[in-house]
């Protein structure tokens, strides 16, 4: 004879598996179809990797500073401005590696260039890349949060925020252009002066008269 309590265990045990065998086999409502973990926000870059990778980096400042870097046939990185030079590779390399990392961290349609500093931009940004044609965008000033700069292509379109440390990390080109050997100043020959002939001071003739006595 079988006790009652096993009998309600049994019981329990039979409820239990068969709501588990329902829960399995039933069809997803469509609130748990469409209940998806949030999807993580996608980062978005200044230069994108459908573009390509840089074959040149020209950057400009608005105090007039200028410097330019290109890859040549040989796919060594070479300064073209301020002067034509040598460049040292890694420097280089790490210089276009920082172009297609630059993250824009927000996007202001309704923002007015003037005020971000984009009318008369700090900076000018001319990238050539092998996946498309030349790129060139305006830098402006920090954003109030310094958190980035301003940022809009040249061609026109939203004005973005791109990350300030990327951004610095770029400007250094122009205060560090980084050439090969460092440059030092070739010595300028002084002139010695010759000195110039002086004529021997002429001593005046004096004439003497003789008294008669």
């Amino acid at each position: 004879m079988i006790r009652r309590p096993t009998v309600v265990y049994i019981i329990v045990l039979l409820a239990m598996a068969g709501a588990y065998y329902y829960l399995k086999s039933r069809p997803q409502s469509v609130a748990e179809q469409t209940a998806t973990p949030e999807a993580t926000e996608q980062v978005q870059y200044l230069f994108t990797a459908d573009e390509g990778v840089p074959t040149s980096i020209r950057l400009e400042s608005k105090a007039g500073e200028t410097v330019e870097l290109a890859r040549g046939s040989d796919n060594a990185w070479a300064l073209t401005l301020p002067i034509e030079a040598k460049a040292e590779q890694g420097s280089s390399e790490a210089a276009a590696t920082q172009v297609t990392t630059m993250r824009v961290l927000d996007k202001l349609p309704a923002l007015d260039p003037e005020i971000a500093g984009l009318t008369s931009p700090e900076y000018v940004l001319t990238v050539k890349l092998n996946g498309s044609a030349e790129r060139t965008v305006n830098i402006g000033v920090v954003t109030p949060s310094e958190s980035g700069y301003y940022v809009q292509d040249a061609a026109g379109g939203d004005v973005m925020i791109v990350s300030k440390s990327a951004v610095d990390a770029l400007l250094m080109l122009l205060t560090a252009p980084p050439y090969l050997e460092t440059l030092t100043p070739s010595p300028t020959a002084t002139e010695t002066p010759i000195p110039s002939a002086t004529a021997e001071p002429v001593t005046p003739a004096v004439e003497t008269s003789t008294v008669s006595p």
